[in-house]
């Protein structure tokens, strides 16, 4: 379906919805908008009822599936704004003839420095120092430089690369695994790309950068906590569900991790409060892509794919099942 002026477009995403820039440039090429000023982000019924009437939708993290397309056979195309696709069904957007919208990576340099944040932040024991610090304690907390650590990234796509760049810049030894070939971007940035179970045994940080799928779901368990070394960091700006969380928190307390930094959750907002109130635990609220200059980028990136969908299919990860 090719997007006209006459095209009744949803807006879901809230930051997008709040953006004076970009709902000005949207509706400029499409008069026909319905922006998300609920302040909320929609699930069932009321997103349903939010996208009838509507040909094509700028989507966020909802869930854009199967039953979904069902109930709106008049939905033809979605336009992901942010990064990765995990959320939209792109196997059932096929099956009913939705065309799909999306660029990788436009936010991957917002991402990547929060992930570098979390890194210095967790050698550093800056979460532990100021828990301290709230409850009248004045230590010097003896950390690491992340100049002479090992950092493991497990996904190399568009952030990992990205955030594979910033640390050699500062001379930091980094592997890499991915279930892609990376070798060429490896031999050519200095990386060591090597398995997960070594990335794993060695990295004295290790960074996740995969999407969230059937195969990557709680992909640190128990067990690669246990096996990762004693004391090592653990940052996770990608996606929630990758990391058990329950078996995340035994290792925070028992001092197997030294610290680990999320800014995303399984569910969220998380409600674990033991998990949350741990003195070497920090989270932040989905942040990675909301530097201003990300969203921007990631909202004409999701205005332009209105006009560029095409067959979801094409955009299939190698990590999906």
């Amino acid at each position: 379906m090719a997007v006209t002026t006459e095209t009744r477009i949803a807006v879901l995403s809230r930051s997008f919805s709040r953006h004076p820039v970009l709902r000005a440039e949207l509706a400029a090429l499409y008069p026909n908008v319905t922006f998300n000023d609920t302040g909320r982000t929609l699930v069932g019924a009321e997103l349903v009822e939010f996208l009838r009437g509507h040909e094509a939708a700028v989507v966020a993290l909802e869930a854009i599936g199967g039953p979904l397309f069902e109930a709106l056979p008049g939905l033809r195309v979605v336009s992901k704004y942010g990064v990765g696709l995990d959320n939209v069904d792109l196997k059932a957007a096929a099956a009913h003839g939705v065309q799909v919208g999306w660029t990788g990576g436009v936010n991957r340099r917002s991402v990547a420095e929060l992930a570098l944040c979390f890194m210095i932040a967790g050698l550093r024991g800056v979460t532990t120092s100021q828990a301290e610090i709230r409850a009248g304690i004045w230590r010097q907390y003896l950390g690491r430089q992340i100049s002479d650590a090992t950092v493991g990234l497990i996904g190399c796509g568009h952030v990992g690369k990205e955030l594979a760049r910033m640390l050699r810049a500062i001379g930091v030894r980094v592997l890499a695994h991915d279930i892609r070939d990376i070798s060429e971007f490896c031999a050519a940035h200095g990386v060591e790309s090597v398995g997960l179970d070594a990335l794993i045994a060695e990295a004295d940080v290790v960074s996740l950068h995969v999407p969230s799928t059937p195969d990557t779901a709680n992909m640190i368990d128990a067990g690669r906590l246990a096996a990762m070394r004693k004391g090592a960091v653990l940052v996770n700006t990608a996606r929630g569900g990758l990391v058990d969380e329950a078996a995340l928190k035994a290792a925070l307390q028992s001092g197997q991790l030294s610290a680990a930094l999320f800014d995303v959750f399984a569910s969220e907002p998380p409600t674990d409060t033991e998990l949350l109130g741990l003195p070497n635990f920090l989270a932040t609220a989905h942040i990675g892509g909301s530097a201003n200059e990300a969203v921007v980028a990631m909202g004409r990136a999701a205005i332009a794919g209105l006009a560029q969908a095409t067959d979801p299919l094409t955009f299939l990860s190698p990590w999906a099942p």
